[in-house]
């Protein structure tokens, strides 16, 4: 009799706490709850437009979802022709190119900044530098856009003019089909290297100052210092940004080059963001640009898959 009446007050006390611990989490549960919502309505929803990949999709005037039920099954044969195109190879391999020169600047560029930013000893210049570098990254592409366009103008630009000043011809930059890669790496990079640099300078702050003092005294320099401390300290969060960068490897950035490209520099500036919105919004080829999107996507989660699997295997890291 006791046992039970001890078991059963334990019970008791074991619900009143799990009650007492809901409502202390309800509000936290009420405001995660708008961001659901929005999250299954804005990202989840749109799933269902992957079946205009596998249709004949023509819109109607009775709205997407009758047009979507009542469309034209053709199963793979958008694929195919997808394969088929003549271009398509070169706007795969623009994407794959611009978005590997952008992981890798967006890799080795930061970490010697940070590296050289950490050297510093006056704070107010290093915040300073810190906040001119920042600055960029919170100004939208339309803004930059427009700046750069006039900034490298062949005609009105500063980059030109003083270009003109050592007796050389003036050079369209974002014109050029052979340049205009690289205007998209450098000008990316200069946008996004003070985020870049912040996050890896954070990093440094965890590395243990005992290590370093040790180092001194054993004789070693600042060269060393940073080849056998610093860099392995930080070694994680480079791997973190080398995966990160690898799962968004399709993503060469549609708003940067939607701004600044035109159709001279098509053959090496268009991506498959680009030629998406160029098919299903300028053409009206809905189903052709549902199948290249979904092509995308698909080889975006391989690689993220590949890419942690690597980072897993030979540098012990978990993201979850």
């Amino acid at each position: 009799m006791i046992g039970q009446k001890i078991n059963a007050n334990r019970s008791s006390h074991k619900s009143n706490y799990s009650q007492s611990k809901f409502k202390k989490q309800l509000p936290l549960h009420m405001m995660m709850l708008i961001p659901v919502i929005l999250v299954i309505i804005y990202c989840y929803g749109p799933m269902l437009g992957i079946l205009i990949s596998f249709q004949d999709y023509v819109p109607s005037t009775n709205g997407f979802f009758y047009s979507l039920i009542n469309g034209k099954w053709i199963g793979l044969d958008m694929f195919k022709y997808i394969f088929k195109m003549p271009d398509f190879p070169s706007i795969v391999w623009n994407t794959f190119f611009i978005a590997t020169m952008k992981i890798v600047a967006k890799i080795i560029f930061p970490l010697i900044f940070a590296l050289l930013l950490n050297e510093v000893k006056r704070s107010w210049f290093k915040k300073s530098v810190q906040t001119i570098t920042f600055l960029p990254y919170f100004l939208s592409w339309v803004i930059l856009g427009g700046i750069l366009l006039e900034i490298f103008s062949p005609r009105t630009g500063i980059v030109n003019q003083i270009i003109g000043y050592f007796g050389m011809e003036a050079k369209y930059f974002f014109g050029d089909p052979k340049t205009f890669p690289y205007m998209l790496v450098l000008t990316d990079l200069w946008k996004d290297i003070g985020f870049n640099t912040i996050i890896l300078l954070a990093a440094l702050t965890s590395i243990d100052p005992t290590l370093y003092e040790a180092a001194a005294i054993d004789g070693a320099g600042r060269l060393k210092q940073t080849l056998h401390i610093t860099l392995p300290g930080i070694s994680s969060i480079v791997v973190l940004i080398a995966i990160l960068g690898l799962g968004n490897i399709m993503n060469a950035g549609f708003d940067q080059i939607f701004v600044l490209y035109g159709p001279s520099v098509y053959s090496t500036g268009d991506i498959i963001d680009t030629y998406t919105y160029r098919m299903g919004i300028n053409n009206g080829q809905f189903s052709l640009a549902t199948a290249v999107g979904l092509f995308k996507s698909v080889v975006s989660f391989v690689m993220l898959t590949i890419s942690y699997w690597i980072a897993n295997k030979y540098s012990d890291y978990r993201i979850f």
